[in-house]
């Protein structure tokens, strides 16, 4: 089974959303759970890397100051990464107002630190809902994006 930094980042977040741990409490815990699970000692290193560079994001997050229906250019390799059909749903996304251009700005910094060549649209909701899991002040954001991701995880497995 090809595992990648992406798998363990999801299991993380379906087995321990509910429990609401910080990750850094008991990261030696946490390890040990990964490794039981099957997963390589690289990968969990990496999705712990990841996960503290949401935390220093969101530390360091910048109040949404951009206007709303101004327009975000990508770079050349944020546009070989985030497809047409992602950047589509990011656009939407920020309509609906479930993200603002802080949250925007995290989701593509995590997409892009994601080892993936390319990410698809199912991977994205996932970056978006682990995003907004933590943002103080986004808890209905993240609760419709938890609805939308979660029932259509659910929808494929029926």
């Amino acid at each position: 089974m090809k595992q990648n930094v992406f798998d363990v980042l999801m299991y993380l977040f379906e087995n321990y959303i509910e429990d609401e741990i910080g990750f850094d409490e008991d990261q030696d815990a946490l390890q040990e759970a990964l490794l039981e699970a099957g997963f390589r000692q690289n990968e969990i290193g990496k999705a712990f890397d990841w996960l503290e560079g949401l935390a220093d994001l969101q530390d360091d997050a910048l109040p949404a100051a951009v206007p709303s229906g101004s327009l975000r250019f990508y770079s050349e390799p944020e546009l070989e990464k985030i497809n047409t059909e992602c950047r589509g749903f990011i656009l939407f996304m920020e309509q609906m107002g479930v993200l603002d251009s802080a949250t925007r700005e995290m989701v593509i910094d995590r997409v892009m630190a994601l080892e993936e060549d390319e990410v698809d649209l199912e991977q994205l909701k996932w970056v978006i809902l682990m995003v907004l899991f933590n943002q103080p002040g986004r808890e209905a954001a993240f609760a419709w994006m938890e609805d939308l991701v979660l029932d259509e995880t659910a929808g494929v497995l029926h």
